[in-house]
């Protein structure tokens, strides 16, 4: 049954997209069949001047937490333990943790996600799940656990400690033999574990760990993405292979070079450390540390990517789901984020989280554009998202595969939307 979407204003997903005013697009078997004007179908939406653009994709999530704000930390640790003891534990946190999130992923209008560390192996026993079609969730590109060293950024939750090459090798082979997409390595300390201010990216893994790590994983044909959150850790990454550096920092003009020589990735997420450093404290419960840390990270970020953008380095865009404030639903805040804070026009934010990401996360040839043969995954919404992209908080409808969700519906946190919000008047 072929199935049209008539009348709509069409945002193609292109870096030159304009708005293409009474378009119609017809879906057949889940694939963009037709594009173009008076055409036919034998099931019809009229969306009279409703604006559809392609499914959003983030490069950046952690599947199990969802962001919301805590009045009391949980011991994270303890319970990834618990999680990954047994092959029924992880299946059962997956149902209890992950499933719920992913539908609220898709519900927001991301139909492509990249998870960049999760528990144990439960991200590719997800993916599994959503191809099989027994769960609803977005096209998932899954690195399950991220490595790190002994004392290293986020040890025993998302991330697994090695301290010897051997041990390095042994856990990119793991992951390898679950048929992750991308190998995730931890270079630097971030600013939840920062014990001094200043020093919110310091030093964890050394070049050699680096090497190992990522000679390992382009031996089995796998790319390497690395948190880094210091100018050194991005410069030890990119000079010893790493594919795609996320957050970032200040760059040194020998970053850019290497980003340059080595075709790689700086991934903009703004998202994290902006409730840290901008919210009240009595949600946030940051220490002076945390939030001076928070800020400087926040100014380096975004230094740093308006220096890459300048010099023709690819910036990809993701949210780092499941740091505090950070949901499951708002990666239409971080491209107002980066429209209006790294001074990015709103066309070329939303060509970022779109074609962009597709190219980067090379899934371009399926999804990232309104293009007949791609993939039917797009979204529609009432107003123009590039008057604001506030635009995609509620969706009128999102398309994935062809399957639609009619007003789909997300369960929202109340501090997280008056507190953001109040946030986005201020810049």
């Amino acid at each position: 049954m072929k199935t049209l979407y008539k009348n709509v204003n069409l945002l193609d997903g292109t870096r030159d997209m304009y708005v293409q005013e009474g378009m119609d697009i017809v879906v057949e078997n889940g694939i963009i069949k037709e594009i173009g004007k008076d055409l036919e179908g034998d099931y019809t939406h009229d969306l009279s001047g409703q604006y559809l653009m392609p499914g959003l994709i983030n490069m950046h999530v952690h599947i199990p937490a969802n962001g919301f704000p805590k009045e009391k930390e949980r011991d994270n640790k303890k319970l990834a333990k618990l999680v990954t003891k047994t092959n029924f534990t992880q299946k059962l946190a997956k149902k209890l943790l992950c499933d719920a999130n992913l539908k609220t992923q898709l519900f927001s209008g991301c139909t492509t996600l990249r998870a960049v560390g999760g528990v144990g192996h439960i991200d590719t026993m997800i993916r599994k799940d959503i191809e099989e079609g027994k769960i609803i969730g977005p096209r998932l590109l899954a690195c399950d656990y991220a490595i790190t060293v002994v004392n290293g950024h986020m040890e025993g939750t998302v991330a697994k400690a090695a301290s010897s090459k051997e041990e390095f090798i042994a856990l990119v082979k793991d992951n390898v033999e679950h048929k992750v997409d991308w190998i995730k390595i931890m270079i630097t300390g971030g600013v939840l574990d920062a014990k001094v201010k200043g020093e919110p990216g310091e030093m964890k893994m050394s070049a050699e760990e680096v090497k190992i790590c990522v000679d390992t994983a382009h031996s089995y044909g796998l790319k390497v993405c690395a948190h880094a959150e210091s100018t050194k850790g991005v410069e030890i990454g990119l000079e010893n292979g790493v594919d795609c550096i996320e957050h970032g920092s200040y760059l040194s003009d020998h970053a850019i070079d290497l980003f340059k020589k080595n075709n790689a990735t700086l991934v903009c997420t703004l998202s994290p450390a902006i409730p840290l450093a901008k919210l009240d404290e009595k949600y946030t419960h940051a220490t002076d540390i945390t939030k001076y840390n928070s800020e400087y990270l926040l100014e380096g970020m975004i230094d740093g990517i308006q220096k890459a953008l300048k010099n023709d380095v690819n910036v990809g865009i993701g949210t780092d789901v499941g740091c505090p404030f950070v949901t499951h639903y708002d990666l239409w805040r971080e491209l107002e984020y980066f429209h209006k804070l790294c001074g990015v026009d709103r066309k070329e934010a939303l060509y970022t989280a779109t074609l962009k990401n597709a190219e980067l996360l090379q899934v371009d040839k399926v999804t990232g554009t309104i293009e007949v043969g791609k993939s039917a995954d797009f979204i529609i919404s009432n107003k123009n998202p590039l008057d604001g992209f506030d635009a995609l908080r509620e969706l009128n409808m999102v398309v994935y595969q062809g399957k639609e969700y009619i007003h789909p519906q997300i369960k929202k946190n109340a501090i997280c939307e008056s507190e953001l919000d109040a946030y986005l008047k201020t810049i």
